[in-house]
């Protein structure tokens, strides 16, 4: 599991490569991962939006953003987390991803950035 915390806010993620989904030979790889973000601060925050980097092994970069996650802008009190599974597809067996999401403060409307750490994506017979 890869974590980081920023301005009090944990961000956690595990992977997995869905080969039901997946095709090597038509170079279509499946992946989904787990995150889990838990609020570590003293603020109610809500998440507003997120922007992802997405990279194949082959060098090719994909640019995600949009409001929320998984159709949901969820509000943390202080103590409390949230966890959601999505996912994304490669044309290569390993890649890796990172972002940032875009929090609110709830009592003043401040926005900060909470960063996504680097994690990678990558289909296990590769690692044999």
């Amino acid at each position: 599991m890869i974590s980081k915390i920023t301005e009090g806010v944990k961000v956690s993620i595990e992977t997995e490569y869905q080969q039901e989904y997946s095709s090597p030979f038509q170079s279509h790889y499946v992946f989904t991962y787990k995150i889990n973000i838990e609020n570590h601060s003293d603020y109610t925050i809500r998440l507003l939006r997120r922007h992802w980097f997405i990279y194949d092994a082959n060098a090719v970069t994909r640019e995600v953003e949009g409001e929320g996650v998984v159709g949901q802008q969820p509000t943390l009190e202080p103590g409390a987390s949230h966890e959601y599974i999505s996912g994304c597809n490669l044309q290569t067996e390993m890649g890796k991803m990172h972002g940032t999401y875009i929090m609110e403060r709830i009592v003043d409307g401040k926005e900060f950035t909470v960063i996504i750490p680097e994690f990678m994506l990558i289909a296990p017979f590769k690692l044999n």
